[in-house]
């Protein structure tokens, strides 16, 4: 994992008076609990191929076979794999993410972020030997549902345990080592289905299914031995000792007082908070919940879930044959990979902003370049030239590294900044659930979307990239670099939330005769 280039030479300071550097045990916990984004990124990955594989669709999904192999009634090539039933396939996961979520929640804010990890983790194994045995469709939907359980305990915890337990000046360059190996999970997906396809007996699939249990297994052996994060320690016991100890080994220095103090204020505020999912609804959180709503909203809304888990199929719908078409995620794949390792290096440099901006216009040129190739050269019943195909190709090369250095890795990181203890993890469970959320209805409706609309459904991807784009420069305030406990500052500084969260805070302040926030 690329945090490890952060190490060497780590300079002290950074956040508001805060020391500390990057040491080997934050790297080591950080890579333990990020590994949890190789389950969510493997599954994305493995999903699509195994549905491209004629073997697998041949077994489960006779009607789907038929039509991809032109027998019988001629199908348009944009309806060649819609089908209701590979739909429910592809995303019973992310409903049972989206209930799993809002349970993991209360478990992470009483239990703590190692808990959920555990959980989610044991039930991913389980899950994953159900794939591996399936025989009929009902094995295949319970083998997703558990996946998408494990998988809503992790996304909601790990991305809250990397921000707690890292240096606030390196807190974008490990938080977006879950992205990081999110991407790895998909890419190693892709490649285990390019070569396991070339099993001449066909069951190639089984392989691909049941492998999901190796990283599920280090992710729930490594949470055995992790640390607690300081700020959990604090708001569970209220043991400083144990936390100050904790906070000098991870950030090798004992000047830990400052940090350790503003975890303590932030721990008594979280302990007057008993509805953290009905108090983020209070005028004072407005732009947190704005924002854990619209950003994982986006993210979803930009077309890369199409790209996860239908790009094989994709491929294949734009006439490249089957290993063609899994060859194909493997090369996005690594464009993608490739861009999140500049991202972890560039984010606490230029800020979430930036590349916001940046990964938005080239994903919204990319979508509407799309979009223009298959509107001219992509017909109904002809099959596409190989050189616009692989244009295409290029084109959604470009698209992945746009999102894999933007939006991807942003969407988790910046939510769990923003949002003050004592709603944290609210605020996380919010974000995971609108990415399910999202991710099913994207899930559901896209090959039905694609075969009626055709090219047109990539105008529309691009349409909603020029709104998130838009809504980011307006209404989206740097965070980098400050210390998480002070983060609430940022609104009262911005041209639009001032006004929302001004008025309550100096009525707060005049009532109490101190600042409101924390920091300030």
């Amino acid at each position: 994992m690329a945090i490890g280039a952060f190490v060497e030479g780590a300079p002290a300071g950074g956040g508001e008076g805060y020391s500390g550097r990057v040491t080997p045990f934050v790297v080591l916990s950080c890579v333990v609990a990020g590994s949890g984004g190789i389950l969510f990124g493997y599954d994305l990955g493995i999903s699509g191929g195994v549905t491209s594989m004629d073997s697998f669709r041949k077994r489960f999904f006779p009607e789907v076979y038929r039509q991809s192999q032109k027998q019988g009634t001629k199908v348009s090539h944009y309806c060649e794999f819609n089908s209701e039933l590979l739909t429910v396939f592809t995303s019973s996961l992310y409903i049972a993410g989206l209930v799993a979520t809002l349970v993991a929640a209360s478990i992470t804010r009483r239990y703590g972020r190692r808990v959920s990890m555990l959980i989610g983790g044991t039930v991913f194994v389980v899950g994953s030997v159900f794939g591996g045995a399936a025989v009929n469709v009902p094995m295949l939907i319970l083998n997703r549902i558990l996946l998408g359980i494990g998988l809503g305990f992790t996304n909601q915890s790990i991305p809250l345990y990397l921000s707690e337990m890292a240096p606030p000046q390196y807190r974008g360059a490990i938080n977006n080592g879950f992205e990081l190996c999110i991407s790895l999970g998909l890419l190693f997906a892709n490649i285990l289905n390019y070569f396991v396809n070339k099993i001449t007996a066909g069951w190639g699939w089984r392989i691909s299914l049941s492998m999901a249990a190796l990283p599920a297994a280090f992710l729930t052996m490594g949470a055995i031995f992790l640390p607690e994060t300081p700020s959990f320690i604090i708001q569970r016991d209220g043991d400083t000792d144990k936390a100050m100890i904790l906070l000098q080994k991870l950030r090798g220095t004992t000047s830990v007082q400052k940090e350790l103090d503003d975890l303590v204020s932030a721990s008594n505020l979280s302990r007057t908070t008993r509805y953290p999912f009905r108090n983020i609804f209070m005028r004072k959180y407005r732009p947190q919940l704005v924002i854990a709503l619209l950003i994982p909203f986006f993210n979803q809304v930009t077309g890369i879930n199409v790209m996860n888990f239908y790009a094989p199929v994709m491929f294949r719908t734009l006439g490249l044959k089957e290993q063609a078409s899994l060859l194909s995620s493997v090369v996005t794949r690594l464009c993608a990979t490739f861009a999140n390792i500049i991202a972890m290096i560039v984010v606490d440099r230029f800020g979430r902003r930036k590349l916001f901006l940046v990964g938005g216009v080239q994903m919204i040129l990319s979508q509407f370049t799309v979009g223009a190739i298959l509107a001219a050269k992509f017909k109904d019943y002809e099959d596409m030239n190989n050189e616009y195909a692989y244009l295409v190709l290029i084109t959604m090369c470009v698209f992945v590294a746009g999102f894999a250095w933007s939006w991807g890795p942003l969407t988790f990181l910046v939510p769990a900044e923003v949002c003050p203890l004592e709603i944290r993890s609210a605020g996380q469970s919010i974000v995971v659930a609108v990415v399910f959320l999202m991710a099913f209805v994207i899930g559901q409706t896209f090959l039905e979307v694609l075969c009626s609309i055709k090219s047109a459904t990539f105008f529309v991807f691009g349409g909603w990239i020029c709104l998130m784009t838009l809504f980011v420069y307006l209404f989206l305030p740097e965070t980098k670099k400050l210390p998480m406990e002070q983060m609430e500052q940022i609104w009262r500084r911005h041209w639009f939330w001032k006004k929302i969260v001004g008025e309550e805070v100096e009525k707060k302040e005049a009532e109490s005769g101190k600042s409101a926030l924390p920091g300030l």
